[in-house]
């Protein structure tokens, strides 16, 4: 712990009878002054956005968080998680009543446009069905084996369509095949124009890089798509994207509840805890996670998948339903148009959305929220969301609480914030914090700010004798000293 020098010119750590920082004093001070009307007379317009910009649906795609993902096939049946296409289908016999695969390597599926997707109806319609109390919580993702000429069916025949993932399968071991991906885009986009296309570089959405959930600790949905090409990306790219990228690209981050994309006997899902973890290095990172649940051989989601999902709702509820911030009193180092200007006022970082947000003035080389809690609360969790239909905008940021002692410490960096950014760090006990943005593309934006306590994944604690903490934007590390011997943990 920093001890607080005598000697000192800082107003907070001089304070010997008074433990509120200067800065809420003054600030107090000012509002008390104001005069009672509640807007400015000549109100200063919203600042420019600054490009790239998310087109209406990205934008839509982004709010949602999360989607669920089905693999459903003949490799279901066959224990397997990459076709040959030589499978017989009575091998499956012994296991389902019919068998009908819309699969994206091995389709028995009749000529689409010979049943005008019939057949795809059906299953979608089932999948519906069954995911219908879930409706507010996911998206539903189908992917078909499909081609040019059917795509006008498949595209068609289930109404408005939110979202298609061409992730390029073709087969271990294949030839390179010449895809006439702009077609497809074109074609897609002509009949689904609300419809988000993923590939591994866009053109709406892009591959995080890898199949584990997690994106880059700093990642930008700024992006480059000429840079790339489908199936020869490099992954680092892919994770952080591009400060500089012309393009609004963001990343999706698609992982499996189970070891594998297809269902297997022998394998068991992931625990809710491990889904947390992920939750927080793709949601919590600015990116959209996208959650593959394979149905087994009877065609249903198994008994331990749902259990695992019920439970990781519930550890995301029993976090984030309540805002520790929420009752907070909060000012800013400056406010676009004054202090008067309310439409631009700090206060709106604890409206829930990002379509209300502080500003601060122009031309400032630092920008600060303070938050007065109004009681002592731990916490572990930070939440910032920035208004992203603005553009992105932060590329540093940190987090400070005052300590007992009247010192500010800094609890948690980061670096770019984008839809959402949840930072996890050791338990801290503060009345007093700040937001700092250190380093910004424009004057930054600040549409929300969560506080949080998450007890399930708390960092190990030591109240002893020497404890230091630092947090790097995507890992904690903690040393304690006691008795001459160091241990460390993340």
């Amino acid at each position: 712990m920093k001890k607080v020098n005598k000697s000192s010119h800082n107003p907070i750590t001089k304070m010997s009878t008074c433990k509120l920082p200067i800065n809420f004093l003054l600030l107090a001070l000012c509002y008390s002054l104001l005069p009672a009307f509640s807007s400015a007379p000549n109100r200063k317009p919203p600042p420019l956005p600054i490009l790239p910009l998310p087109t209406k649906f990205q934008l839509q795609w982004q709010l949602s968080d999360m989607a669920l993902f089905f693999h459903f096939g003949i490799n279901t049946f066959a224990d397997s998680e990459w076709g040959s296409g030589s499978i017989h289908p009575t091998a499956a016999e012994k296991n389902a009543p019919s068998i009908i695969f819309i699969d994206e390597i091995d389709s028995i599926a009749p000529k689409r446009e010979k049943t005008h997707g019939e057949v795809e109806r059906r299953i979608v319609s089932q999948l519906l069905t069954l995911m219908d109390g879930l409706k507010s919580l996911y998206l539903l993702i189908c992917q078909f084996a499909t081609n040019m000429n059917s795509n006008p069916t498949l595209s068609n025949g289930y109404g408005e369509i939110t979202d298609i993932f061409l992730d390029g399968a073709k087969g271990e071991g294949e030839k390179d095949m010449k895809y006439l991906f702009d077609s497809w885009f074109s074609l897609i986009h002509q009949l689904q124009p609300g419809a988000t296309i993923f590939s591994d570089v866009g053109p709406d959405t892009r591959w995080v890089g890898d199949e584990y959930g997690v994106a880059g600790s700093t990642c930008w949905s700024l992006y480059n798509k000429t840079v790339s090409d489908i199936g020869n990306v490099d992954s680092q790219y892919q994770r952080e994207g591009d400060p500089f990228g012309p393009d609004w690209v963001p990343a999706t981050c698609d992982v499996s509840i189970r070891p594998g994309w297809f269902w297997h006997d022998s394998e068991l899902p992931k625990s809710a805890r491990s889904l947390l973890e992920i939750y927080y290095k793709s949601v919590g990172r600015n990116c959209h996670l996208l959650l593959n649940v394979p149905p087994n051989t009877s065609g249903l989601i198994s008994d331990e998948d749902i259990q695992v999902l019920q439970e990781f709702t519930e550890l995301r509820r029993s976090i984030f339903s309540h805002n520790l911030a929420i009752n907070a009193v909060i000012n800013a180092s400056s406010i676009r148009g004054g202090i008067l200007e309310t439409h631009f006022s700090p206060y709106n970082v604890l409206k829930e959305g990002i379509y209300t947000y502080w500003a601060p003035e122009e031309n400032q080389s630092k920008w600060i929220l303070y938050i007065n809690l109004q009681e002592l609360v731990s916490f572990n969790v930070l939440q910032v969301q920035e208004p992203i239909q603005m553009g992105q905008r932060v590329i540093e940021f940190h987090l400070e609480a005052l300590s007992q002692h009247g010192v500010w410490m800094r609890v948690a960096n980061g670096t770019t914030i984008g839809y959402q950014r949840l930072l996890l760090f050791p338990k801290v006990k503060s009345e007093y914090l700040k937001l700092v943005v250190d380093k910004s593309r424009a004057e930054p934006l600040i549409s929300y700010l969560g506080i949080y306590m998450d007890p399930v994944t708390v960092l190990r604690e030591t109240p002893d004798k020497q404890s230091v903490a630092c947090f790097n934007g995507s890992q904690v590390l903690q040393t304690t000293t006691i008795n001459n011997s160091l241990s460390a943990a993340m």
